[in-house]
């Protein structure tokens, strides 16, 4: 079973509200999950960010991946270490062809 940490959407139109669950990732976006580990909701000022962080911790721990956007919510509550993007090395060949 391929397990994912992501959203799903309730809240009416043009007023999302998210919860933040772990799933299946061959479920339904706003189906059937496994466990509520917190919530999002962006139209606040500033966003509100719940999240239960012994469960998320839990979750990577057993291999739940995180989707980019929950990534990004986890990284902004402190729960999980922001990776350090790769510098991309440019070469004097690739500065030769790019002339």
């Amino acid at each position: 079973m391929a397990v994912k940490m992501r959203l799903t959407r309730l809240g009416d139109k043009k007023s999302p509200f998210y919860r933040i669950v772990v799933a299946d990732s061959r479920k339904a976006r706003d189906g059937e999950y496994v466990e509520l580990i917190g919530t999002y909701n962006p139209l606040k000022t500033p966003e509100e960010v719940k999240i239960d962080a012994e469960k998320a911790k839990k979750w990577i721990a057993n291999g739940a991946e995180p989707t980019d956007t929950v990534k990004d919510l986890l990284v902004k509550a402190n729960i999980i270490e922001a990776k350090k993007k790769a510098v991309k090395k440019v070469t004097k060949k690739a500065e030769d062809k790019a002339e």
